[in-house]
């Protein structure tokens, strides 16, 4: 008989960990009896189809009063579901959806996943999840070396993010037809949802003086928002026609492929997932040296670059110092990190031999990071149970 795997995650809207869940999903299929438990159907992005999706109907509340009483119905909900269903291991993705796996523990076994260093900024969470999960799973060596430290919890584990780089490559074929600046010079890419922990203000005053440099540039963000502040920041820099926003997209990849280059400007990561996506396209990749996950993608020795704030031509790709955190949307204030931010981009565009290097480096680092070691490591774990 297949054991049974419950996957808890608040919702399946774009977004890092609930793209990891889904692929979690279909990958132990074949293997286990597997349940996908989500609070809120709303904005649903993934394929899910032939998945087994339970829907809580139990989207977020407003207040603190009303966001505790939600953890705790919640958790009633998926304990009785656990008990229900026969549920061996629980596994849950980030602190929302870890609360409810530890207070609705059952006699299966309870995995709480931390996806993110933010994460680590809560100690009181994750003591109570290092007390009460049998085991914590990490994105990042960091990060689990970090809880093992501040936590003395020998119960983790480092699971990198699977990406099945074929399909990746036969989706990224799809839709050529209708996106735009085609017809322009490089393209910069960069993708994730409007939130100031992307440090998207950054990228787009850096850009502006990319377009000086070369007019025939272009930059396209990807990622769910209206980015309305930042179309009004590049109305102010005079790039508003070489930019574009164009949302979220349920398939990205064709748009990582339009680009020349893909910039990540991120403040804080767990493992940033469109890092990879983007180097498995072959795209050359600069990236902000934040906590997590960059230096472990871009560099072999990355226990000594974790941090490191200098610029850096990595291994498979360029780290640059981390950004000020303090968003800034006033056009006339170009820092100098933007503008050696800009440099770096101008660099990568206009060195063909160096683009030539890293693309090359991306595709060898990407294939690094399968669906077949991700799933042999995830059986690893559940035949211990």
């Amino acid at each position: 008989m297949k054991k049974k795997v419950m996957l808890i995650v608040p919702m399946l809207h774009q977004g890092g960990f609930e793209r990891v869940c889904v692929a979690t999903a279909r990958l132990l299929e074949p293997f286990y009896e597997v349940y996908i438990v989500i609070f809120s159907a709303r904005d649903i992005a993934y394929d899910i189809r032939g998945l087994h999706v339970i829907d809580l109907h139990m989207g977020a509340a407003e207040g603190k009063l009303l966001k505790i009483r939600n953890v705790f119905r919640r958790s009633r909900r998926v304990s009785a579901l656990k008990k229900d269903l026969g549920i061996d291991i629980a596994y849950s993705f980030g602190p929302t959806a870890n609360l409810v796996n530890v207070f609705s523990r059952s006699r299966g076994k309870t995995w709480c996943g931390v996806r993110s260093y933010m994460d680590m900024g809560n100690p009181r969470l994750l003591k109570l999840f290092c007390s009460r999960a049998d085991r914590i799973i990490s994105c990042s060596r960091t990060i689990e070396k970090e809880i093992r430290e501040k936590f003395d919890c020998q119960t983790t584990s480092t699971l990198y993010n699977p990406f099945d780089i074929k399909e990746e490559e036969e989706r990224a074929q799809e839709e050529e037809s209708r996106l735009p600046f085609q017809d322009c010079g490089p393209v910069v890419v960069s993708m994730g949802r409007e939130d100031d922990v992307k440090g998207f203000w950054h990228l787009v005053k850096s850009f502006s003086l990319v377009h000086r440099r070369l007019p025939d540039s272009r930059l396209v963000i990807v990622g769910e928002g209206d980015f309305l502040e930042y179309w009004k920041l590049a109305e102010a820099l005079g790039i508003s026609d070489a930019v574009s926003f164009p949302g979220v997209k349920k398939n990205p990849f064709p748009w990582l492929k339009l680009g020349s280059i893909y910039v990540m400007t991120s403040l804080n990561e767990g493992f940033p997932n469109v890092l990879v996506e983007a180097m498995a396209l072959g795209k050359p990749v600069i990236s902000t040296n934040c906590m997590t996950g960059p230096a472990e993608i871009l560099m072999d020795d990355f226990e000594a670059y974790v941090g490191k704030e200098e610029y850096v031509d990595g291994d498979y790709g360029i780290l640059i110092p981390n950004l000020e955190t303090q968003k800034n949307l006033d056009a006339r204030v170009i820092t100098q990190e933007e503008e050696l931010l800009a440099e770096q981009m101008l660099r990568l565009l206009t060195d063909q031999k160096l683009h030539k290097k890293y693309a090359d480096a991306a595709l060898k680092r990407a294939a690094c990071f399968s669906n077949e070691a991700y799933v042999e490591q995830l059986r690893g774990m559940a035949e211990d149970v």
